[in-house]
């Protein structure tokens, strides 16, 4: 982990804007400004998916290298704030996380939480609207827009059979050829909608692609897949002719609002 006293709440990995796509990777660091200290923790708590998502930070700039794409990286732990959660969401910053108590997150005055939020949070989803912006301008056309996420092996003594799973809510251009593709691969376990369900309110494919009718999908790669470099390269490489062949598709750069699950957009 990473402490700075100069701080940059996000980071934004090149590429051609042309292509109209745009990677996303809210969970990809764990560091902490310099005043935040460890938030009261032991150290070992940072090497856990509670403070970031192992092996999603490689896979995410070979991806981006790949495709020659942009991506935005958020810089900052989620144990901070949780930047793929709405701003009203009761999990946005968490005192406890998956049995681990956060000290530095309670008691949380108001005045902290609305600081986290224009600090670190605001900024984050500002640039990654800003990018997605000039995604669309200077490919003439609606961006596909695709979050890397990982997820642990176990929860809560469930073992989890999937080695990659696809959120996604109701709009089916991307995420339907990618669980089709991937499956291709008789070695993968594939989730559709697991091991989470992808109809968030708040959270930043809401935010960045449902209400704006632009076609999404969020990848989410096991992490004892994703744990060292050769492994997260390898799977960077696996899903680049998947995530190109889907960008070229005519469809995937058109505005449709299929809405959401949660209700109205």
């Amino acid at each position: 982990m990473t402490r700075s006293a100069v701080f940059a709440p996000f980071e934004v990995v090149e590429g051609s804007r042309k292509r109209g796509l745009v990677l996303i990777a809210d969970h990809a660091r764990r560091d902490l400004p310099e005043e935040y200290g460890d938030l009261g923790l032991p150290a070992g708590e940072f090497d856990r998916h509670i403070a970031y998502d192992i092996g999603v930070e490689h896979v995410t700039r070979r991806l981006a290298a790949l495709l020659d794409a942009p991506a935005v990286i958020a810089n900052f732990s989620r144990l901070l704030i949780d930047p793929n959660r709405g701003e009203d969401d009761p999990t946005l910053i968490r005192q406890l996380y998956d049995g681990t108590v956060v000290p530095g997150n309670y008691p949380m005055a108001p005045e902290e939480r609305e600081r986290r939020l224009e600090r670190f949070y605001r900024p984050y989803h500002d640039a990654v609207a800003a990018v997605t912006a000039s995604a669309a301008h200077d490919s003439g056309h609606a961006p596909f827009v695709m979050s890397i996420h990982s997820f642990t092996p176990v929860m809560q003594g469930f073992v989890r059979p999937w080695h990659v799973g696809v959120l996604w809510d109701l709009d089916p251009r991307a995420p339907l050829p990618l669980i089709d593709q991937l499956s291709q691969d008789p070695d993968l376990v594939v989730g559709d909608n697991e091991p989470y369900d992808g109809a968030l309110r708040g959270d930043t494919m809401f935010r960045h692609a449902i209400v704006n009718g632009f076609a999404h999908a969020l990848v989410e790669i096991r992490q004892d897949l994703i744990a060292d470099e050769h492994q997260a390269t390898r799977w960077a490489e696996r899903l680049a002719p998947i995530v190109d062949a889907i960008n070229r598709r005519p469809d995937i750069h058109e505005v449709r609002r299929y809405g959401s699950r949660t209700g109205p957009v």
